[in-house]
């Protein structure tokens, strides 16, 4: 089938879903609470925008795992990340351990959100085979997410236990998005930490891991409700699992008080300091 002139014009068929992309999936992991409805909107938006992108790629099942790979790794510098003040100011005062619950029980609730959503939608088209071809897009749009989501956490988490890692905002988005994919915290005193992150063996473990996680909402096809039940559950285990694993690597490069009405942006980083001079 020839393609349209159009797809052959110069930028806008490329650059425009790619950035559309990056657009839609940094609103989707924005802090505060999306609107269902908006939530279900921004989510179709951002299937069809992947729908759009795979077709040009023309991905084939072969290539999947190289192109979601491809997506996530150009999308990653576009999760907002938070530092530790704002954090604080975000969830209202908690620090410390507390803090650290507070952002692992908010990821397990938005990733546990998105599975719902795809979930259901992927049981109403289970429900209507002539509809059942857009359900991969969805299911890629809902992984996409997820993967976003838990990248953020584990970011964020890192800002909690003051373990900084440097670079550029894209060389930390990247180090982030690999840490993801070995579902690790990362040592910042190992030197090739960041600056190998980009390895093969780490873009085959973001493929696997991508591939992993839209096997796992593949498995919630099914008729009436049980879509969005499975969806919504299975992320959420998957998030608090990411989460334990997560903080503990980083109590063992910074372990961390309670938390408590004392314990305000900074305090935790003075009492660390304090602790490591002679």
């Amino acid at each position: 089938m020839a393609v349209p002139e159009k797809d052959h014009q110069p930028g806008s068929e490329v650059a425009d879903p790619e950035r559309e992309v990056g657009e839609l999936v940094g609103k989707l992991t924005a802090p505060g609470e999306l609107e269902p409805a908006e939530r279900r909107k921004l989510l179709g938006r951002l299937a069809k925008a992947l729908s759009a992108g795979a077709k040009r790629a023309r991905v084939t099942g072969a290539g999947r795992g190289r192109w979601l790979a491809d997506v996530f790794l150009n999308i990653a510098p576009r999760i907002p990340i938070r530092d530790l003040h704002t954090l604080s100011e975000h969830h209202h005062g908690l620090t410390g351990e507390e803090l650290a619950d507070d952002l692992v029980r908010t990821a397990q609730k938005a990733t546990m959100t998105v599975g719902a959503i795809g979930g259901a939608l992927a049981a109403a088209e289970f429900a209507a085979p002539p509809l059942l071809l857009s359900a991969p897009a969805q299911l890629v749009a809902e992984t996409i997410v997820v993967a976003a989501i838990e990248v953020k956490m584990l970011a964020e988490l890192h800002e909690v236990y003051g373990v900084r890692v440097q670079g550029s905002g894209s060389q930390r988005a990247v180090a982030f998005t690999a840490a993801w994919a070995k579902q690790r915290g990362i040592d910042p005193l190992t030197p090739t930490s960041v600056s190998l992150a980009l390895g093969a063996a780490t873009k085959t473990a973001l493929r696997n891991r991508l591939l992993r996680t839209l096997g796992r909402h593949l498995t919630t096809l099914g008729p009436f409700l049980t879509g969005a039940v499975a969806g919504g559950a299975l992320n959420r285990m998957a998030t608090k699992k990411l989460g334990e694993a997560v903080r503990n690597d980083l109590r063992g490069k910074r372990p961390l008080p309670p938390g408590g009405p004392g314990d305000r942006p900074g305090a935790v980083e003075s009492r660390a300091r304090d602790a490591l001079d002679p």
